[in-house]
């Protein structure tokens, strides 16, 4: 069973700016180029920092003229982004970007790299090779994409990546059915615990949205594992 790597969903052609790259210029890339975040790469390539609209937005949020007026950004953003003030007063990508980057390499599962996202709480990665220079990025659009697979082709996974060849048993009694990614997995197979493997290596599978498990069985053997 082939899982989806991180080199499959990035895309290769990545714009770039350099730590000495305008504020302006780093907005007008943004937005020449429909994306919401840039890397800040060196001379030979390797990944420093990336630049985000987020971060591009610090200049309006924290706008000194703003606290003579008695505003301040709400509690929430002073203490979710403690540089704010200091990236607010940064003219260059150098003192803009967010650094060190989360980056992930082209080899890592895809599964890897959501759960990059989610624990760094970023929507995209800079994806580098074993010496740190930029091959790709990867966002959570990207990621989705997985979830974009036919029916089909999902089922024809299922049926001969996991039943024939993956499980080592007889599951000639299983239908396979796919529904806008929902597998259910239906009939008999000979052992309970035959079929909570079957269940748990389908939800494995990429672009699996849920799993259905409507399968039954000859022999109750749950009671003599437990033990």
């Amino acid at each position: 069973m082939k899982h989806r790597t991180v080199a499959d969903v990035m895309t290769a052609a990545v714009i770039t700016v350099t730590a000495r790259t305008p504020f302006k210029d780093i907005a007008e890339t943004l937005i020449a180029g429909g994306i919401s975040a840039v890397p800040v790469v060196d001379d030979d390539g390797h990944v420093i920092g990336m630049v985000s609209e987020a971060d591009l937005l610090r200049k309006e949020e924290f706008r000194e003229q703003f606290y003579r007026e008695g505003y301040q950004p709400p509690l929430r953003a002073r203490l979710r982004h403690p540089k704010g003030k200091k990236k607010a007063a940064g003219d260059t990508a150098a003192e803009l970007m967010t650094s060190p980057p989360i980056t992930v390499s082209p080899q890592a599962p895809a599964v890897l790299a959501a759960r990059l996202m989610d624990s760094h709480d970023v929507k995209r990665l800079a994806v580098v090779d074993q010496d740190g220079r930029l091959v790709g990025i990867v966002s959570r659009r990207d990621l989705i994409k997985l979830f974009l697979r036919s029916d089909d082709d999902i089922a024809t996974e299922v049926r001969e990546d996991i039943l024939d060849r993956g499980l080592w048993v007889d599951t000639s009694g299983v239908l396979v059915q796919v529904r806008q990614g929902v597998v259910t997995l239906s009939g008999q197979m000979d052992r309970k615990t035959e079929t909570a493997i079957a269940v748990r290596m389908t939800q494995r599978v990429n672009g699996v949205v849920d799993v259905i498990d409507e399968l039954t069985w000859k022999h109750d053997d749950s009671k003599w594992e437990a033990r």
